[in-house]
């Protein structure tokens, strides 16, 4: 279910989508596609009895000879497949695993993590998360359980240290309450600036907030529409 991708042997270990998920998301849209031909009709008649009308789309669909509404609907279904592939390839992006370090991109952006700096590797639900040895998170970055396994191969295969699917810092976390007094007033601020950023959808705002957190020692996650936050130790 993972596609991990050894490039050279000992050199490094690619894991994202899975080609052979990509095509059968193509495949199964086809078929789709196809059987929507002989459909279309039938289902156009029927919503016009029931509610006096259909979509405009489906409409159209359904004037189709059979011989053109065939290959058609199936080529629609394999450019819906190959849409749903490419946007769930573009969420997870792509984790390149080598001895000198950790590269993760995604459409846009484009980190590394040098191997000496990696102390802790897990995944946190559908999150990547890599720590140092302060248990500071070096990158958070969304990934998919479908991938775990490649993951876990992928970092074992060069010795970093695979903590698991669960975040062993998890009795840490606590839920954040604006203006709490028990929270400092830099991280409050902070916590709400990243909140605003995430409603607003500006992600470039709410990860330059969770940047500065960590300079603080703090970690944030999100989860259920709130965020937690768990402080690292101090020397």
């Amino acid at each position: 279910m993972t596609e991990s991708t050894q490039h050279e042997p000992d050199q490094e270990m690619t894991v994202t989508v899975p080609t052979g998920w990509v095509v059968g998301f193509c495949t199964a849209g086809a078929i789709v596609g196809f059987g929507a031909a002989f459909l279309v009709g039938p289902v156009v008649d029927w919503l016009i009895s029931l509610v006096g009308g259909a979509p405009g789309p489906l409409r159209l669909a359904a004037r189709l000879p059979l011989a053109w509404a065939i290959p058609v609907l199936t080529l629609v279904g394999v450019v819906a497949g190959l849409w749903v592939a490419r946007v769930w390839r573009n969420e997870v992006g792509v984790v390149t695993v080598s001895a000198s370090g950790v590269t993760l991109e995604r459409p846009g952006e484009r980190r590394y993590v040098g191997r000496a700096r990696i102390a802790g590797i897990f995944t946190d639900g559908t999150d990547l998360v890599l720590t140092d040895a302060a248990t500071n998170e070096l990158a958070r970055s969304r990934t998919d359980r479908a991938l775990t396994s490649g993951l876990q191969r992928a970092f074992e295969t060069f010795g970093y240290p695979w903590l698991g699917e669960s975040d062993p810092h998890e009795s840490s976390y606590v839920t954040w309450v604006d203006g709490h007094d028990d929270v400092d007033p830099r991280v409050n601020t902070l916590l709400r600036t990243r909140q605003r950023a995430l409603a607003d959808k500006k992600l470039g705002a709410a990860d330059d907030a969770r940047d500065e957190l960590r300079t603080l020692g703090v970690v944030v996650r999100d989860r259920g529409g709130a965020q937690q936050y768990r402080e690292t130790p101090r020397e």
